[in-house]
Order: structure tokens, then C-alpha cells, then sequence
């Protein structure tokens, strides 16, 4: 399991964006970075920062998905057919813990890994705890019993700044299908994302 190494909403404070959404988020009083230098005026940013902050929240906004993990994905989507950056996009959402995120069976990405790691997600109807396995399209995802009726759970399902995405059927409150492998547009990131400057990044 991998442990959050750092505060969530650091990276939204790094970035000077609220990248996950959250009414919470810092960034909503203040958009400059943390520190004692966070106010200081930022020069021109080379087309490597550009790639390199690029990189760092697409990969920061599924949780603490470890750079060998990320690039992994990347390599991935460099093997498939079509545009690596769609193709990236599509892999980051096919994990089981982003699946879980989507659907709103949890409130926040670690919350998702969190809940898949302690067994309460059945995907075809077989338990299944690894947060980073692959959803198919078809697969169905179901939350446990016992996740059903967990306050983290039922905090999720009430949020309201949070829609379930097209490319997720629900089918009452405990069950989603996936039906397809999203585009880029299709996603319902709070903030721009840029898989082409992370293609770019990796490509160097």
C-alpha cells in the first residue's frame, strides 16, 4: 500500500490551483505557493517547468501514485495505438481506485485507495483490493455490505460538487458499470490538465 508522504492539499498550494476541487482547498483564500518565498514575484517558467508542473499534478491529482507507477503508464500509453496523452488519460482512469473516486463511493482519491485496500469493493462480484488494477470496460464495481453504510461513504454520495461521469453507469447507489474508456473531455478534472506537456516530459 502506498502512504500518503505528503499533505493533500500542498500540491494545490505548489501549483496555485485547487487541483482536486475540494471547497477546503487553501488555494481559495490565497493562490501563491507555501513558504516564506511562496509570495515572491515567479520569473518566466521554461518549457521543461511547464512539462515538469504538468506532470506533477496530472500524477498528484490520482493520489500518491509513485513516479515508477506513473511513468509505467506513460510507457503504456507510448505502446497503443492512437495519441499518447488520450491513451494516458484513459489508463489513469481505468485504475480501480479512480473508478471508485468517480463513482462517489469515497470523498477524496486516498479515500477510494483506502477503501479498496481494506477489501470493501467487489468488481464482477469478486473482491478485489488492489487500488491500481485495471478496470475493463463492461467490468462492474460494487461497494461491500458493510462499505455501504460507512460514514466516508455516505459523505461521498452527498457531495454536491461532484457529478458521477458519463462513462459510468449507475445502477442505484452501491453499483456502477463502466462502459467506456474516457477522452480527455470526458473527464471531469476541476482544473486543465495537460497530458501533452507530460508526453512531451517523458519523450525528452
Amino acid at each position: 500500500m502506498s502512504k500518503r508522504s505528503s499533505a493533500k492539499y500542498k500540491l494545490d498550494r505548489r501549483m496555485g490551483e485547487n487541483v482536486f476541487g475540494r471547497p477546503k482547498s487553501p488555494v481559495n483564500k490565497r493562490e501563491y505557493g507555501p513558504g516564506q518565498h511562496g509570495q515572491r514575484r515567479k520569473g518566466k517558467v521554461s518549457d521543461f517547468g511547464l512539462q515538469l508542473r504538468a506532470k506533477q499534478k496530472l500524477k498528484g491529482y490520482y493520489g500518491d501514485v509513485t513516479e515508477k507507477q506513473f511513468k509505467r503508464a506513460y510507457s503504456d500509453a507510448s505502446k497503443m495505438k492512437g495519441d499518447t496523452g488520450q491513451n494516458l488519460i484513459g489508463l489513469m482512469e481505468r485504475r480501480l481506485d479512480a473508478v471508485v473516486y468517480r463513482a462517489k463511493f469515497a470523498p477524496t482519491i486516498w479515500a477510494a485507495r483506502q477503501i479498496v485496500n481494506h477489501g470493501h469493493i467487489r468488481v464482477n462480484g469478486k473482491k478485489l483490493n488492489i487500488a491500481s488494477a485495471k478496470v475493463n470496460v463492461g467490468d462492474v464495481i460494487e461497494l461491500g455490505p458493510k462499505a455501504q453504510e460507512m460514514a466516508l461513504v455516505l459523505e461521498a454520495q452527498s457531495l454536491a460538487e461532484r457529478d458521477i461521469p458519463d462513462y459510468l453507469s449507475q445502477d442505484g447507489t452501491s453499483k456502477v458499470t463502466f462502459t467506456r474508456v474516457p477522452t480527455l473531455d470526458e473527464v471531469p478534472y476541476p482544473v486543465r490538465m495537460e497530458p501533452n506537456l507530460v508526453v512531451e516530459f517523458y519523450s525528452r
